[in-house]
């Protein structure tokens, strides 16, 4: 199945220029859900980990479902401010200005092995933070994937974990 025949193109979504990729076709077509779960485990499993970790948010809708096939947990890469009780967290540079990105204090133990798992990848800055927490944090973050990777814009330059994605866009 080629996964990208199940992936919708947006144009000018959210501001004029910008072509969304837009993952919910893929989510309510069972067949694709299936595959993409099934491949996205595939690739998972090879860095054997204990936790996978979840980008907000719809590295959420990849991450949990994924876990749970593999048995291993989930925690939540989360914009500041939406977990509850003690956080740690890590302000980022964006294109335009600063985020935050938070995980709650005790959801990973030294040297779990994680996985940080999103949707896409765009320019790498959300990722890269989330990998940075997650070290910060003293887990030993394994590898990073995502469902959609845009190559034209050299995320995965920015990573220092091994990275893979089941489709690509080239422009």
């Amino acid at each position: 199945m080629n996964l990208k025949d199940h992936i919708r193109g947006v144009p000018d979504f959210p501001k004029p220029g910008i072509l969304f990729y837009d993952i919910s076709t893929l989510l309510r077509n069972a067949d694709a859900w299936q595959v993409a779960m099934g491949r996205l485990a595939s690739v998972v499993r090879a860095y054997q980990p204990d936790v996978l970790a979840g980008v907000e948010s719809r590295g959420f809708l990849l991450a949990a479902p994924l876990a749970l096939k593999l048995g291993c947990g989930f925690v939540m890469l989360r914009k500041r401010g939406k977990l509850p009780g003690a956080t740690i967290g890590l302000d980022y540079d964006l294109e335009y200005g600063t985020d935050r990105i938070e995980i709650q204090a005790d959801a990973v133990k030294p040297g779990q092995r994680v996985v940080v798992v999103d949707d896409l990848l765009a320019t790498g800055g959300t990722m890269s933070a989330g990998i940075s927490l997650l070290k910060h944090a003293q887990a030993d973050v394994v590898a990073a994937i995502a469902l959609i990777e845009l190559t034209f814009l050299q995320g995965r330059g920015r990573l220092d974990v091994p990275f893979e994605a089941l489709v690509q866009y080239d422009q």
